[in-house]
């Protein structure tokens, strides 16, 4: 069952999202609650699935994996059916870190991390290209990071507020 968030909980999540390797007994101390208080309301965060799951966050560029596309699809059709395929494909390329169905002047947007320009054309001209209904697709290469974060802006949220 849902319940209302509180400004400790999102206290709490303030402390996750910047580091989620947090001891509950760091955690609670940050918090200013008992150690038994903040494990059951990190344990109901997690129950409620607010906090969803907890992820190292790695170098790409130490780890072959540093260039970064945008890479706009465009399919032939925009059907159910299309739509399933391009997703169940989507899903069993490991290159594709991210894949959202956008509205406007094309159908999907994709983030993607290859070692380099040659990987990038393999991946582009052998996978993505080649799915069944893609029609077409607009590349952009990144060629610097400005901004790259994983936290949810929590600042604007305020106590007693919780979608379900």
């Amino acid at each position: 069952m849902d319940r209302s968030l509180d400004s400790t909980d999102i206290k709490i999540l303030r402390e996750l999202q910047e580091d989620g390797r947090l001891s509950n007994v760091e955690l609670a101390r940050r918090i200013n609650l008992s150690p038994a208080a903040c494990l059951e309301r990190v344990k109901r965060l997690q129950a409620d699935g607010i906090i969803q799951r907890y992820v190292a966050l790695l170098d790409p560029h130490r780890l072959e994996a540093g260039m970064l596309v945008f890479v706009e699809v465009v399919l032939d059709r925009t059907t159910p059916d299309n739509f399933d395929d391009f997703k169940a494909t989507v899903l069993r390329m490991p290159q594709i870190m991210e894949c959202h169905m956008v509205a406007g002047g094309f159908d999907y947007l994709v983030k993607a991390r290859v070692r380099d320009m040659n990987e990038y054309r393999l991946f582009l001209g052998e996978l993505l290209s080649t799915a069944r209904g893609v029609r077409e697709t607009h590349t952009y290469a990144v060629m610097e990071e400005v901004k790259s974060v994983t936290a949810i802006p929590l600042d604007g949220l305020s106590a007693g507020s919780l979608r379900g």
